[in-house]
């Protein structure tokens, strides 16, 4: 007999060579006393869409606990019509559920339940691709949509029913989503506004001469280069998770790379600063420029919330790293209006003919 245990559920099973028969029992909770808890087998891949379902809630007539077969299709996911009970193929043998406790358990917050199944296995296979949730609300014999925490996202596995094998292709997408909102948030959260400010406020340093540029340009291309690369993780990401929609996520990452994209591109037609269109193109760099930044940022924050880590120490690091980048944009903000107003008094003292420093030493002289 062989078992796998994940967050809050079990599955067990028992599996017959010699016919290919398959005898399993899922172990999982209710989060509502009017929820559901569900489990399932996708026979062609690791998704929801597709898998062979069966869905243990309350009768809504009678509350006895029922257990009913449903085909989860693509339109289901979507949300555009009721889950509606259908017969399932001739694989499943048997099926039953059984409240922990016995006839007289009740369904509550936290009741388990245990889903029997009997399933006959395609001949020489061995690998299952299982499926299970649970949900808060049921409508009539119609479960709705269950909590989309990234747990709930995740809780797909491949299992060789033979060996016992689990396929480590979720703990791949969990380092590929950690190494994708590391790079994204260095990238886009702070390198392009780092290199942006040096842009704003470093450019107008005599001192430095053209170093603020090279500073500027070498900046935005790291940035940009590792953005790419972030951006082209989450693509694989959406490859291997089909299953799973982040659309407002998904969204601003490609704005925020084309906006990128087009930015680099810009420097390549970037006009002489004697020519005509030199301005026109420094008002669409720097729009442009801005834009792709704040969406950067807003997307790194809207990265938090899709990983389940709102109220992490990653984001607790990275808000504290945007407060220090903003506090320096503040100082020199101020610095920038004094320098600016202090120039604009002495330029009105030259159009009236007061020699600066000799205006200091007459003052000096009449105190």
């Amino acid at each position: 007999m062989h078992g796998i245990a994940h967050t809050a559920s079990l599955l067990a099973w028992t599996f017959y060579p010699h016919n290919g028969t398959l005898d399993l029992v899922f172990s999982g909770s209710f989060i509502s006393p009017s929820g559901w808890v569900g489990w399932g087998i996708n026979p062609t891949s690791a998704e929801m869409t597709g898998t062979r379902a069966l869905i243990a809630f309350p009768d809504p007539n009678s509350g006895q606990l029922v257990l009913l077969p449903y085909i989860l299709d693509p339109s289901v996911k979507l949300q555009r019509s009721p889950l509606l009970s259908l017969p399932l193929d001739n694989h499943l043998l048997s099926s039953s559920v059984v409240m922990y406790g016995g006839r007289m358990a009740t369904i509550h917050n936290g009741a388990s339940v245990q889903i029997y199944a009997t399933l006959k296995l395609s001949p020489n296979k061995t690998k299952i691709h299982h499926v299970w949730n649970r949900g808060l609300y049921v409508q009539g014999y119609s479960p709705t949509i269950h909590p989309t925490a990234i747990s709930d996202l995740s809780s797909i596995a491949t299992v060789d029913v033979l060996s016992g094998y689990t396929s480590k292709q979720h703990d791949t997408i969990r380092t590929l989503k950690g190494v994708h909102g590391v790079i994204n948030a260095i990238s886009w959260g702070i390198l392009l506004p780092i290199g942006t400010l040096i842009s704003r406020y470093l450019r107008h340093a005599r001192s430095l001469g053209p170093s603020w540029f090279y500073a500027h340009a070498i900046i935005q291309l790291i940035g940009f280069f590792l953005g790419t690369v972030g951006f082209g993780i989450g693509i694989r990401l959406g490859e291997l998770s089909p299953g799973k929609v982040y659309a407002l996520h998904r969204k601003l990452g490609f704005i925020a790379f084309s906006m990128g994209s087009l930015q680099t591109l810009a420097l390549l037609f970037r006009p002489k600063t004697t020519h005509k269109y030199r301005k026109y193109w420094k008002s669409y760099h720097h729009f442009v420029g801005y834009g792709c930044m704040v969406l950067g940022v807003v997307n790194v924050f809207q990265g938090f919330e899709v990983m389940g880590e709102s109220r992490s120490y990653a984001k607790l690091a990275y808000c504290l790293c945007l407060s220090s980048l903003i506090g320096i944009c503040i100082a020199l903000e101020v610095n920038s209006w004094v320098v600016f107003c202090r120039k604009a008094e002495e330029d009105k003292l030259r159009r009236e003919g007061i020699p600066i420093g000799g205006f200091e030493k007459i003052s000096g002289n009449n105190s």
